[in-house]
């Protein structure tokens, strides 16, 4: 996820500080990874370079004066550009765990436990996912359905690799 790009449109609803941005970023989207303010501020600085935000105030208060940021046209082009472009699908097309099957069976060694091992903690992952979305407000569930729809994709082919491990370890072993 492009941080720069977030706190761009976060800031489409109005000027805000850096503790604000951070908040409402974590509010959002950093259930599981919140922002640093080493990075809310590095973030800011590289915008405010680029002609995307403006200093639009300082608070002064109890604390160190809070500068707040608002967005600049250009920053509202960039919002609407990263928006319609579509992000690149995740293809996956050689994967570390097909690589640790491959190795397994280059290997002789069991490559059924590298595949009920990653099942194991796959369905681990999912009861954890379905437990917080029972609980989770429609952002929380819609970002675990995601995660649960990727997961069950993994499952799919856990369960079609060891269909056709005995084949594949042919293949390998002699090809």
């Amino acid at each position: 996820m492009s941080i720069g790009h977030t706190l761009l449109g976060l800031l489409e609803h109005g000027p805000r500080h850096g503790y604000d941005l951070k908040r409402a970023y974590d509010e959002h989207f950093g259930h599981d990874r919140p922002l640093h303010y080493g990075q809310v501020y590095a973030t800011l600085s590289r915008l405010l370079k680029n002609g995307l935000i403006e200093e639009s105030g300082v608070e002064q208060g109890g604390g160190p004066d809070r500068k707040r940021y608002a967005v600049t046209a250009e920053g509202v082009t960039d919002v609407e550009h990263w928006l319609t472009t579509p992000e690149k699908p995740e293809l996956y097309m050689q994967s570390t765990l097909y690589t640790k099957v491959v190795i397994a069976l280059m290997s002789a060694r069991n490559a059924e436990d590298v595949l009920d091992t990653q099942r194991a903690a796959h369905l681990s992952a999912m009861r954890e996912l379905t437990d917080r979305k029972r609980g989770g407000d429609l952002a929380d569930q819609l970002i675990c359905d995601h995660a649960l729809f990727h997961l069950e994709a993994d499952l799919r082919w856990l369960e079609l690799t060891a269909a056709r491990l005995a084949d594949l370890g042919k293949q390998v072993r002699h090809g």
